[in-house]
């Protein structure tokens, strides 16, 4: 190609193979219009794009006297996709029109790209499926389905939420189109694909414009060509999963398995020590979540524990949406390896769905995508969280869920993204409400921050976004509208559970580093700035914090930078609580919390995790620094960016779990010699009745195969005529009694007043039997058992056991 080098405004390139019939009067009508429009297109070039034609082709370009006429060829033909890469990558333009050579989309449809594309756009592209667009001359009927069919193939695997890809007529900004084509590898139809989808990780937005169209007679199109089409959806797909891809869920897996390493291999005798009681409560939930399946009872609700009330389960996040698909796994080979698995797959499956959101929306690069994807999933909070709460590390619905408000932001799918939303959130429902409500409040903060930014994208985004809430919320509520009801309404439902008034993270939690820090970690300092050890919500380190505030200061001009930030740092302020203390000082402020503290949902909620929020935006703010800093030049920059990085991240790298052999199971229970003291409708006790602070009795049950029912227990219920939210049944004065000698050893004076209070107890409870296992203070219990009873106990199976129908 002859001519200047110098940029023009305009380059139209027009790909062609044997068009010699439809090329000439499509040169006539695309440089008249350029022409007749001079003052409002500038300079301007067409570049024809030969795909090595044997026919009069390249004579119709070379023939032509304008020098704004250029022509590219290649030796042979290769595919649509080969001529244009070579006619893009010879373009000069600030801006690159590529049309098809038979302009079935009229020049003059120009004008509707070009206003697109001057709204921030990187692409508009014509489209023959919005509403506005019209078409002419139609295709025959069979052509028409065939394009239907690959354009729904290609939202689905490739391009979601573009409902036309294959319309001849594209506007791109010129460097950005000739990068994209420069990186496109793919010779036929399916280049189009590849192109938007390069467009859309490199942050790229598209527009689609409803255009005019008709059908010209001559098409090259030959059924063999969808074929290959199909053929480049599939390299397309299967180039998306990389390698590197699969790698990056290989290694997240191992890393599951490496912090569960103390249990995972031997989970029905290893107990996750900083768990508490954890373990024992969520093995017992996906025990009997598994038995009621079994046996077609209800779901929602059991009265094996804290019997005769009974436990609303749907009341206690039993995460219906694991614990039952699970219920094979559970009655095969028991609970304990069960949520073993689930919490291993759990984790992992979460690291891989935050890395395919970051290579999807954030950063192209695998790398940066991996090292982002595990500090989302394996950051201080979650391995806090790892201990005892799947429904706080198993969140790999919520990076679907936003992905998929995101692609509603587009206006282009509502009906059909509106429903999915809908469908996925009233499966995270069933995985855990609390992880969503979360969820919710850090797309809240990123949307008002990027709204702030991008008033141009807020403004085309807000009315789909809305439409598309409204209805998956329409779709959502009444998949889950009963069970919520139960939750809220039903049979030991309570009004909210109450955590005091220092749930919130110290400020100095923030910056400090959590106990299982492998290099950093301190178990007494991150034990006095949290709850428990299974409530470290926040300790990300000094050093990721400073290089955070490097990473958003640095890349502040990009919004997606500004927004992740504002996120990070509202979580943080957040999770402050509603009031908080100048670390070393008296001075006490209200914290932004203070807002919502008291509102429906918000009350039962630990504030503290609201710090959970900043790992995913941390996470990403991550991965676009490595992505910057692996494509700098400047190796001193490299160095120094790397070794920035890796200082922040060595101390947050977690040790593996402490876990211990779990004592064992007295025989009593194992070898059924319990039944005889348990009639129909009667309860076994243990003593003391299980509660949040010593719970292995339901370990016990589980493995009694879930024989008999236990008063007390591990759960949230009600509490009062006022139905506050508790841990564990409500207290009776016996158990409470019993409780004390258990932890202090000291047997009260007991009269006749205990012994009547007891038998009120027991018969509340329907007792069959009280039996006191080998624990701390056990001869004190069995004393105290012993006059509240009346006669002594049999030693049976390494248990004492106090026949409640015999007296002996």
């Amino acid at each position: 190609m002859n001519g200047p080098s110098a940029a023009v405004d305009l380059s139209v390139v027009i790909p062609a193979y044997n068009e010699e019939q439809r090329l000439g009067p499509t040169l006539d009508a695309v440089t008249g219009y350029l022409d007749d429009n001079e003052g409002r297109w500038g300079e301007w070039e067409v570049v024809v794009a030969d795909d090595g034609s044997t026919d009069a082709t390249r004579t119709l370009v070379t023939d032509r006297e304008d020098a704004r006429i250029q022509l590219v060829s290649g030796p042979r033909n290769r595919g649509k996709g080969h001529a244009m890469r070579m006619g893009v990558a010879a373009s000069r333009g600030r801006r690159v029109l590529v049309t098809d050579a038979d302009l079935a989309a009229p020049i003059e449809e120009l004008e509707k790209l070009d206003k697109a594309l001057s709204e921030g756009n990187a692409a508009a592209i014509g489209s023959r499926a919005l509403p506005g667009a019209t078409i002419g001359d139609r295709q025959n009927r069979l052509r028409e389905l065939l394009g239907r069919a690959g354009n729904l193939l290609i939202r689905a695997l490739a391009v979601p939420g573009i409902r036309d890809t294959q319309c001849g007529f594209k506007l791109f900004e010129g460097e950005g189109a000739r990068e994209a084509f420069a990186a496109s590898k793919i010779d036929g139809y399916g280049i189009d694909v590849e192109v938007l989808r390069h467009l859309r990780r490199a942050e790229g937005q598209i527009a689609e414009v409803p255009v005019r169209w008709s059908h010209r007679p001559g098409s090259k199109i030959r059924a063999l060509d969808y074929v290959r089409f199909l053929a480049d959806l599939a390299r397309l797909r299967l180039r998306s999963l990389r390698r590197a891809d699969l790698l990056a869920v290989l290694v997240f897996l191992l890393m599951a398995v490496a912090l569960y390493s103390g249990r995972v291999f031997d989970p029905e005798h290893r107990y996750l020590t900083d768990s508490l009681q954890d373990q024992n409560q969520w093995e017992w939930f996906f025990a009997v979540t598994a038995d009621n399946v079994a046996h077609l009872h209800n779901p929602f609700f059991s009265d094996l524990q804290g019997f005769p009330d009974g436990v609303n389960l749907m009341a206690n996040t039993v995460m219906l949406g694991l614990s039952v698909p699970f219920a094979p796994l559970t009655l095969l080979a028991g609970p304990a390896v069960s949520l073993s698995v689930v919490m291993t797959l759990g984790l992992a499956a979460t690291a891989a769905a935050w890395y395919w959101l970051i290579v999807k929306r954030v950063v192209a690069k695998r790398s940066a995508a991996f090292v982002g994807a595990s500090l989302a999933a394996f950051a201080p909070p979650m391995v806090s969280h790892a201990n005892a709460h799947p429904n706080f590390v198993i969140l790999f619905m919520i990076p679907l869920i936003v992905d998929r408000a995101l692609r509603l932001c587009t206006g282009a799918r509502v009906v059909r993204d509106g429903i999915v939303l809908g469908l996925m959130a009233a499966y995270q429902v069933f995985l855990g409400e609390e992880p969503l409500l979360l969820a919710m409040i850090g797309m809240l903060l990123f949307a008002a921050a990027y709204a702030v930014v991008r008033r141009d994208v807020a403004k085309q985004a807000w009315r789909p976004l809305l439409n598309g809430l409204a209805l998956a919320g329409a779709v959502c509520l009444p998949l889950v509208v009963w069970a919520l009801a139960w939750q809220f309404a039903g049979p030991q439902s309570y009004r909210s559970v109450l955590h005091g008034d220092d749930a919130g993270n110290s400020p100095l939690a923030l910056l400090s580093f959590a106990e299982r820090s492998l290099i950093a970690g301190n178990a007494h300092r991150a034990n006095s700035l949290s709850l428990n050890p299974t409530e470290q919500n926040a300790f990300y380190g000094w050093p990721l914090v400073l290089l955070a505030f490097a990473i958003a200061v640095r890349l502040w001009e990009r919004a997606l930078v500004k927004a992740l930030a504002v996120t990070a740092v509202g979580a943080a302020l957040l999770s402050l609580g509603p009031r908080f203390r100048i670390p070393m000082t008296d001075q006490v402020y209200p914290g932004p919390w203070a807002a919502l503290a008291k509102l429906p949902l918000f009350e039962s909620v630990i504030e503290g995790r609201v710090a959970m929020i900043c790992a995913p935006a941390l996470g990403m703010l991550l991965a676009l620094a490595l992505e910057r800093l692996t494509s700098t030049r400047n190796l001193g920059t490299q160095y120094l960016g790397l070794l920035g990085v890796c200082l922040a991240l060595l101390p947050l790298i977690p040790a593996p779990l402490k876990a211990v052999e779990r004592p064992a199971t007295p025989a009593f229970f194992t070898d059924g010699a319990w039944k005889p003291y348990v009639h129909k409708g009667e309860s076994l006790v243990p003593v003391p009745l299980p509660d949040p602070g010593s719970a292995e009795a339901l370990h016990w049950q589980q493995r009694a195969g879930l024989g008999f029912k236990v008063p007390g227990g591990y759960f949230n219920g009600p509490w009062g005529k006022d139905r506050i939210g508790i841990y564990g049944a409500a207290p009776r004065y016996t158990s409470q009694m019993l409780r004390d000698v258990r932890y202090t050893g000291v047997v009260p004076e007991i009269g006749k007043n205990w012994r009547a209070q007891a038998r009120r107890d027991f018969a509340y409870w329907k007792a069959g039997a009280l039996v006191v296992a080998p624990q701390q203070n056990d001869d004190a219990l069995r004393k105290a058992v012993t006059e509240l009873v009346g006669h002594d106990a049999k030693w049976v199976d390494g248990v004492w056991v106090w026949d409640l129908h015999t007296g002996g």
